[in-house]
């Protein structure tokens, strides 16, 4: 089934997802890459190019002095009013933005076959499905303007419902099992595949201008909900080899470390110490009450910010590393 969806090169658990109906997959290949050979008329003052009567303008128009990842990238939709004609005499506008600002990575906890059948007919999707396999093919399942249902409620910083503005990126690992203590057993993802979600997220971040602090797991921005992509996705390979994500320095954290033990130490349940660990965790991006207690949902924001930054300790509980590690967070990508 697999060879009838697009196939690229480079560039959540799955019920999670906002439960609008999805459109059938077009399993024919696209215009674009069937009609690559074709001859490019190019267009003249406004940077144009057409292959096959479709508009294509490809010339970055971005203001990063601003912050402002403003492009017109890729092909152009446009209206076609009976008996007029549109012009793009005057095109680009400056005045406009990606919708694609945020890159969020899941897994799907199914294996491949189940993976493709519940993200392409089920109402659920991703824009990009990374197989377990040793090959070079990486799944497109939504085109990346339009929005897929794979963030569903969700929040970080200051957006709301990620759907809207985000790109998914579903990985096929088996997520986890329960041991018999009833703990959660993560399974890892090999290097072969690891490799095509960076590259594939290395594509993405470039295009749109991504900034690290947009470039999330789901646990990340559904924290009360979500564990994906867990504690085995290497997050800190992503930031070493590729540049890509957040991570923490070391000397930073190390600077913390002492002040940190103190707290924890001495203040642990105090509730003042409660709602600054809660406000930290809010201001870095998560989505939290401030409650000045160590209550459920806590704990599972702490456990998915130790999912993602401090793997080797996952139960929840903030403990000194924890705690310096959120500050010198904070500190570096505030």
């Amino acid at each position: 089934m697999h060879k009838n969806l697009l196939i690229i090169g480079l560039s959540i658990t799955l019920t999670s997802c906002a439960s609008r109906p999805t459109t059938a997959v077009n399993t024919k290949k696209s215009t674009l890459l069937v009609t690559q050979t074709k001859k490019i008329t190019p267009k003249k003052e406004n940077n144009l190019i057409k292959i096959d009567n479709i508009d294509f303008y490809q010339v970055n128009i971005a203001d990063l002095s601003k912050n402002n990842n403003t492009i017109s990238y890729g092909s152009i939709v446009s209206a076609n009013p009976q008996g007029y004609s549109i012009s793009k005499e005057h095109f680009p506008s400056v005045g406009q933005n990606f919708r694609e600002r945020f890159i969020i990575i899941h897994y799907t906890a199914l294996d491949y076959e189940k993976s493709i059948k519940v993200l392409t007919q089920k109402n659920v999707s991703a824009h990009y499905l990374v197989n377990d396999r040793p090959d070079k093919e990486i799944y497109q399942l939504v085109d990346e303007n339009k929005r897929s249902y794979h963030a569903g409620v969700s929040h970080w910083r200051n957006f709301d419902n990620l759907n809207d503005n985000s790109i998914g990126i579903e990985i096929v690992n088996s997520g986890f099992v329960l041991n018999s203590s009833g703990q959660r057993q993560f399974f890892p993802y090999p290097d072969y595949q690891f490799r095509k979600v960076a590259a594939l997220i290395k594509d993405l971040a470039t295009r749109y201008m991504i900034p690290p602090t947009n470039i999330l797991g789901h646990s990340d921005i559904a924290p009360t909900r979500k564990q994906d992509p867990g504690p085995m996705f290497p997050w800190k390979k992503l930031y070493d080899d590729y540049g890509l994500g957040m991570w923490y320095d070391t000397s930073s954290v190390q600077n913390y470390i002492t002040i940190s033990n103190d707290d924890i130490v001495h203040q642990y349940n105090s509730p003042a110490f409660i709602a600054k660990v809660q406000k930290k965790l809010k201001d870095f991006g998560y989505a939290i009450n401030i409650t000045s207690t160590w209550d459920k949902d806590t704990k599972k924001v702490i456990q998915s910010f130790q999912y993602h930054f401090h793997p080797s300790k996952t139960d929840g509980v903030l403990d000194a590393e924890t705690w310096a590690i959120l500050q010198s967070l904070y500190d570096k990508y505030k």
